[in-house]
């Protein structure tokens, strides 16, 4: 399946980068292909665009989707397979979810946590053991002597 995805991803982005798509909303775009998952019987592959600079990506998927059967057809002809996969397009998450993930981490309170856990570390702080918990060891290792002589 990831073999067969990264082939239409490939076909895909080389059929978008040289602008072989005749659309008005299309022209003059750089749209990036950054994943495709394929249906477990492979025929469906829903391909994750995204415009650069991610403005205008409803537009051109919509675009897509208009000329899904040219672009299976002109993938059909770049990929070996008995059947060309029937593609859909949606525009890719992705890089809103790495941005949602990158405030998180500049947050102040990650930022105390973060700063608080490496003063920790380094004065060595949580390394040491609990004393009982050598008692016990010392009693199981009697107790298994007891048992051995």
């Amino acid at each position: 399946m990831l073999r067969v995805a990264e082939l239409i991803r490939h076909a895909l982005a080389d059929l978008l980068s040289r602008g072989s798509i005749s659309d008005p909303a299309l022209e003059g775009k750089v749209v990036t292909v950054p994943d495709v998952k394929m249906s477990p019987d492979l025929k469906l592959a829903t391909a994750y665009v995204m415009p650069l600079g991610g403005e205008g990506g409803a537009a051109i998927v919509e675009a897509l989707e208009r000329n899904r059967k040219y672009l299976r057809g002109e993938v059909a002809h770049r990929i070996t397979m008995k059947f060309a996969p029937d593609i859909r397009f949606r525009l890719d998450a992705s890089f809103d979810y790495g941005a949602k993930i990158d405030a998180l981490l500049d947050s102040p309170a990650v930022k105390r946590d973060t700063a608080q856990d490496a003063r920790d570390d380094a004065q060595g702080v949580g390394d040491e053991q609990d004393p009982g918990d050598h008692r016990r060891d010392d009693q199981l290792m009697d107790h298994t002597r007891d048992h051995e002589a």
